[in-house]
């Protein structure tokens, strides 16, 4: 397997309020984990959110007994929302925090993938596919037919989640579990990167660069050469299929 991951504050925020997470060993009984939260909250709230999430997460996972990486992920994500929740409650200073969370652990050929908010992960070969599905606004809008995919990459409200760790005491997560090919590059994301470049841009930026280091370079750069609006977070995966890739 080989990985890289990058965060960037850039080019109009002054606080990075994006954190990524990456272990290629295991943690708890998982073999391996890679997370990525983008935090919101005034003042330092979205900072102290995300990077607090991951680490009660990884925490959580390390001290986790099960042996199924969804049930793993699960608990663990309920365990991070209630601990998020208490802190906004003992301190003012963080009410209305919140984060958004793209978790997943490589097991064999299979990825599985844990999802709240508009982070999301791709499996990027041939081509590009979203696995996981935006907890947003104008996605909910989308599914309703109120407005099409074109209409959603401009419209005012498409920073609004639906979802988030923080948000309440009962948390809901999507959970995905996928077979990894041959040549497959899992891209995991906060919306920092898609709300600058779309989804072909990203994968010939995949297509034309080699290293998991080139890719995830190249991804930052093009999101804050088109812009830059918000922070950017990219972890760049590529898994060891058996039979296939020599590791």
């Amino acid at each position: 397997m080989k990985t890289f991951s990058i965060t960037d504050v850039g080019q109009k925020r002054n606080m990075n309020q994006d954190f990524v997470y990456t272990s290629e060993n295991p943690v708890g009984n998982l073999p391996n984990l890679f997370i990525v939260a983008d935090g919101m909250g005034g003042h330092k709230a979205g900072d102290f959110a995300s990077k607090y999430t991951v680490e009660q997460l990884v925490k959580s996972i390390e001290s986790n007994s099960e042996i199924n990486p969804v049930k793993i992920m699960r608990q663990s994500i309920e365990t991070a929302n209630k601990k998020l929740i208490h802190m906004a409650y003992e301190n003012s200073e963080l009410t209305g925090m919140g984060t958004t969370l793209v978790a997943a652990c490589v097991v064999e050929d299979y990825i599985y993938i844990a999802n709240i908010g508009d982070s999301r992960l791709y499996i990027i070969n041939q081509g590009i596919k979203q696995i996981t599905k935006d907890h947003s606004l104008v996605e909910e809008m989308i599914r309703l037919g109120e407005i099409d995919r074109e209409e959603a990459k401009h419209h005012p409200d498409k920073n609004i989640i639906t979802r988030a760790i923080g948000a309440g005491e009962d948390i809901s997560a999507d959970f995905f579990e996928m077979k990894l090919e041959k040549g497959d590059t899992v891209l995991m994301c906060s919306d920092g990167l898609t709300n600058m470049i779309d989804d072909e841009e990203i994968w010939q930026i995949i297509k034309k660069q080699k290293t998991p280091e080139e890719k995830g370079k190249k991804l930052v750069e093009a999101a804050n050469n088109n812009g830059g609006k918000d922070n950017i977070a990219v972890i760049i995966i590529e898994p060891c299929v058996s039979e296939v890739r020599i590791c």
